[in-house]
């Protein structure tokens, strides 16, 4: 007899990626049903309270691209917004927004109540599986869920340790309860499991700061937003304040070294290298003199200030001596202290590009249990969990995105390949094609895919197609000729007419000095607002002054999607194929690549043991 399944979708976990997987299953019309130990701390952000920044920003604006929500909340939680890389090329521009917390967490849970999302405060313990095929799940309480398909995002959750100095206590957040047991479940099914550390900074009373001794930051006096759905966006501007360590903070860190569990041996999980704390900091960087912290609100009117850049898990008095080592917060008092966390992971090498477990039909992992850190990179896997479990269900095509389409397909593609032997983040450098992948671009590159799977809502698709419309306008307009006398006498002068495209492409000229007969003014439209219309016109000058270079992605492009096409069996038996080095062997059963592509972008293998695989394609 078959069984009747309560839910379609069940969601472990109320972090970011788990609101985005819940929201977009249940926009896809399936029923969810999200489970999390914490019903009131829905979209909390741990650490610090701020959505984007380098790449980050670029991974929002893919969210949104693609029918989520991160940059939505964001938009009407933030409280300044800055364009960061703005020295750089505009291909690494990148969007970030401090934010009210609560706001932002108000948010979530609104959307998931008015989606029809079915909320219950538990803890995933175990799995139900039959013929590796998840069946469903069982509670602490012993309760069994029937479902047809089960994503895991259990942040920090599981088996998560707080390190404070000496004192250890079991948590997955502090003052929030651990998820004990699933790991050791999911061991019993096959999974490979490692030890990951992170950590955050203390927070202090506002009260206490002077902060006449602080500079402020401010941030863009004409902020761009995340969302294209975002019409009157006025936010307010913030500031945050910045302030400096001291050789006396340094001094007194150096000094307690001995009590932090990093360095005692405590903690034995890897930590991020791109995100050190302030002990390892000062060990690491033993030349720099001083180190810039952040002084940042959690939300407006909050008492409660968090020091980004002073990461740590020293003892409590050792980090609160340290910090009154710093004139501007020489009286200040802790809210909370700062700490490291501890906490399982599965290594990602084990999921497809779909982010589904290869060895259980219908399980997928989102967030930090595939080794990543960061709200932005468990956002983007929820969404991508939430998709692929939808196409699971109702047997339809699996959405992949490929390096070259997206930052999301890029740090996919980099987990299930390189594996997470530290917590993963994500850099434009880590992006081979990022001048294809700009933060203005994300709706044109990611349409044809919102739209095949039905991501986005009728209004939303019509807008997206109006503001595409018009590119393509302006990609036509400027192919127009300009005479000399069109130029501005402030501007480099031609000799003769040529196209406005071609005028364009010297490095002194912006889209904006050309004659007012292509510009915005032609493309008025009370749907689309000043700010994205401001946005087309700019990244059509990057397509014309990266053209050069757009030309040799694409060549490469064409390259990489013939090694993607070419297909490895899963059948396949590494173990037998005479020739491979040991390694090679290790490293491709454990990985499983689904086609060459992915297996060249293997750590460790030769081109020799990439040409003796294709050659033994045909014998499986």
């Amino acid at each position: 007899m078959k069984q009747k399944h309560t839910f379609d979708v069940l969601v472990a976990g109320g972090g970011h990626a788990g609101i985005e997987a819940s929201l977009i299953s249940a926009k896809l019309g399936l029923r969810v049903l999200l489970v999390t130990i914490d019903t009131a701390a829905i979209g909390r952000m741990s650490c610090n309270p701020a959505i984007g920044g380098l790449a980050k920003g670029q991974i929002v604006r893919e969210i949104d691209s693609l029918g989520g929500v991160m940059g939505k909340f964001s938009d009407k939680s933030g409280i300044q917004f800055k364009m960061l890389n703005k020295k750089k090329g505009r291909s690494v521009w990148s969007p970030r927004a401090q934010v009210d917390k609560r706001k932002y967490e108000h948010l979530a849970t609104s959307a998931i109540n008015k989606a029809s999302v079915k909320t219950i405060a538990g803890e995933v313990v175990s799995l139900v599986v039959d013929k590796y095929k998840i069946q469903g799940a069982v509670l602490r309480t012993g309760e069994k869920i029937l479902c047809r398909s089960i994503i895991i995002t259990c942040g920090t959750f599981l088996s998560g340790v707080v390190h404070i100095g000496n004192r250890k206590v079991a948590a997955g957040r502090m003052g929030e309860n651990p998820s004990v047991g699933l790991t050791e479940s999911l061991v019993s099914l096959g999974f490979k499991s490692g030890r990951l550390k992170t950590g955050t900074p203390p927070r202090i009373n506002k009260n206490t700061i002077d902060w006449k001794k602080t500079k402020e930051a401010f941030g863009d006096s004409s902020p761009v937003p995340f969302s294209y759905s975002s019409k009157n966006f006025n936010p307010p501007n913030i500031p945050c304040h910045t302030v400096t360590t001291t050789n006396e903070s340094h001094e007194i860190i150096k000094e307690n070294m001995s009590s932090s569990p990093m360095f005692s041996g405590e903690i034995t999980g890897v930590g991020p290298r791109y995100c050190p704390s302030i002990e390892d900091k000062i060990h690491r960087f033993s030349h720099q003199k001083s180190h810039t912290l952040f002084l940042e609100p959690e939300w407006v009117g909050s008492d409660q200030i968090y020091i980004n850049g002073f990461s740590t898990s020293l003892p409590e008095s050792a980090q609160l001596k340290s910090i009154r080592a710093i004139p501007a917060l020489k009286r200040c008092d802790f809210l909370r202290p700062g700490y490291a966390i501890e906490y399982d992971f599965f290594h990602p090498a084990q999921l497809k590009s779909t982010l589904e477990s290869k060895n259980i039909s219908g399980l997928f992992f989102a967030g930090q249990i595939n080794g990543t850190s960061g709200y932005e990179e468990a956002a983007a896997q929820g969404l991508i969990s939430g998709i692929n479990a939808t196409s699971y269900i109702k047997e339809l095509d699996y959405l992949v995105l490929p390096r070259n389409a997206a930052y999301i397909g890029v740090m996919i593609d980099d987990l299930i390949t390189k594996d997470a032997f530290e917590p993963y983040r994500m850099f434009t450098s880590r992006a081979e094609f990022r001048l294809l992948l700009r933060y203005s671009n994300s709706e044109e590159r990611l349409f044809k895919t919102s739209d095949r799977f039905n991501l986005l809502s009728t209004n939303e698709r019509g807008a997206a197609k109006q503001r595409l419309n018009i590119k393509n306008q302006i990609r036509l307009l400027i192919k127009e000729s300009i005479s000399p006398g069109d130029v501005s006498a402030k501007k480099p002068k031609i000799k003769q007419k040529q196209p406005a495209s071609t005028y364009l492409k010297r490095a002194d000229v912006s889209i904006w000095d050309l004659p007012k007969r292509f510009l915005k003014n032609r493309f008025q439209n009370k749907n689309v607002p000043g700010w994205a219309l401001n946005e087309i016109f700019e990244d059509v000058e990057s397509e014309i002054k990266y053209e050069g270079y757009i030309k040799r992605h694409s060549r490469q492009i064409s390259a990489l999607k013939k090694n993607e096409n070419m297909r490895i069996p899963q059948r396949i038996r590494y173990e037998s194929i005479l020739g491979l080095s040991s390694e090679a062997k290790e490293k491709l059963s454990f990985v499983r690549p689904e086609n060459i592509g992915q297996a060249m972008r293997i750590s460790g293998l030769s081109s020799t043991d990439i040409s003796i695989v294709m050659v033994n394609i045909g014998r499986f």
